[in-house]
């Protein structure tokens, strides 16, 4: 799926069944494997954070709030840090023996220069080496 200014969309095949795509994006030790370090509990309105390396404008700490839980079908996300205040949506599908999963990250600003380079980098990021260590993880990980 192509990404508009102020959205990411990402839409994947994943060979595994929804329940193992779900837990690789519900168990904090495996996100911390395939995105960041993280204190997540997989219930509506718990606070968490991300940790990375802090870049200029950006302490490195990502502030999220579990909005919507919907066991193997829907997580959503807040996602805050540096000047960000966006979303992160995962819709899980079963499709055949496996699962489509789709991303959306939302709510960046169109006409800020700061957060369209944000968007662009974190665009590249959800598409390219955080979907690849996630399917690494799946592929892993034991039934």
């Amino acid at each position: 799926m192509r990404s508009e200014r102020g959205t990411i969309r990402v839409d994947q095949f994943l060979p595994h069944p929804p329940a193992k795509v779900w837990r690789v994006l519900t168990d904090p030790d495996l996100i911390a494997r395939w995105l960041m370090p993280n204190d997540f509990v997989p219930a509506v309105g718990h606070r968490f954070t991300f940790r990375t390396g802090p870049r200029p404008g950006f302490d490195g700490i990502v502030h999220c709030e579990v909005l919507d839980l919907d066991p193997q079908r829907l997580l959503r996300w807040s996602w805050r840090g540096g000047s960000l205040d966006t979303v992160v949506t995962w819709t899980l599908a079963a499709e055949g023996r496996g699962t489509r999963l789709f991303l959306e990250h939302s709510g960046f600003d169109p006409d800020d220069p700061l957060q369209q380079r944000t968007h662009a980098l974190l665009d590249g990021g959800w598409r390219s080496h955080v979907w690849r260590r996630l399917t690494t993880v799946l592929d892993v990980l034991e039934p």
